[in-house]
């Protein structure tokens, strides 16, 4: 049997202290690996512990922004290969122009599988002082039990369903999704749907409180047995403190249930979908700050 257990990070940050939150998720790391776990998934831009208004009010998007061979990454790189455990780290990241909310899957060997930056910035926030990404790519993971295809999001972009829709066509098996925002009632089970229509695996790591308000979940994916039972998709939900919080996916079960139910691409009509990518925006939705 191919399973996944997935290891939700759910920590307070120390804000901008970079040191002060690379030696915090160190530990967790290490405790991830010691609950056997083969992935270890971060909060969104762990790095600066999501501190946007600090970064606004001291000016700092450009000198806390870090490039992917820093030695923040580098020491995760490391980390993953001594504990044979893979690490989706996050970061604000730095580039040519603005800085990217960006979130990097290094496998066990400490190898770097899979680079994301956030498409869906909150515009309507200080997230407008970022650069946002472009597309949405899937990388294939060696882990201990076998390859799996993994992509990513971060948080808005979960609530978007064109993110896990790419993703699922773009072959992603396990949806990975580093957060820093609420999650409530609305929210959570918005996530849920995602899974459930795209067909795959979906994680997500939050902030615990009182930074944020944790609830760090993951659902399977496979909705229903073979006689048509619904099932319980739930594999794990936080509380608000903090923690690691594990999800175990069953890849097998999840492979055979694509082969045969109806989600995910198999009775999709994409030549009725044109208006989907259109730019044009109407009333009620124009918004002078949203960037196309």
């Amino acid at each position: 049997m191919q399973q996944l257990t997935v290891a939700l990070l759910q920590m307070v940050s120390f804000g901008l202290d970079q040191d002060a939150n690379l030696k915090k998720s160190e530990e967790y790391c290490r405790r991830a690996a010691e609950k056997d776990a083969d992935i270890a998934l971060f909060p969104e831009m762990w790095n600066v512990g999501y501190s946007l208004q600090e970064l606004e009010k001291q000016n700092l998007w450009q000198e806390k922004a870090i490039d992917l061979n820093d030695d923040f990454i580098t020491r995760y790189e490391k980390l993953a290969n001594e504990l044979n455990m893979a690490v989706v780290i996050t970061c604000l990241e730095k580039s040519e122009g603005k800085p990217k909310n960006t979130a990097v899957l290094i496998d066990r060997h400490g190898k770097k599988v899979l680079t994301y930056s956030k498409v869906h910035t909150c515009d309507f926030s200080l997230e407008s002082n970022l650069t946002p990404g472009e597309d949405f790519p899937v990388a294939e993971l060696d882990t201990k039990s076998g390859p799996v295809k993994i992509g990513l999001m971060i948080c808005f972009d979960r609530e978007f369903p064109e993110s896990a829709r790419l993703l699922m066509l773009n072959g992603s098996e396990i949806i990975l999704t580093p957060n820093a925002c609420t999650l409530d009632n609305n929210r959570i089970p918005q996530f849920k749907t995602r899974a459930y229509e795209n067909a795959v695996g979906a994680a997500m790591a939050n902030y615990a409180a009182p930074q944020i308000n944790g609830h760090s979940v993951a659902f399977s994916g496979v909705t229903y047995n073979d006689e048509g039972k619904a099932l319980d998709t739930c594999l794990v939900e936080a509380g608000e403190e903090e923690g690691i919080y594990t999800a175990v996916f069953d890849i097998d079960e999840l492979r055979n249930f694509r082969k045969y139910e109806v989600w995910g691409n198999a009775y999709r009509k994409p030549r009725s979908y044109s208006k989907l990518v259109s730019t044009e925006v109407k009333e009620p939705f124009i918004r002078n700050d949203s960037r196309r």
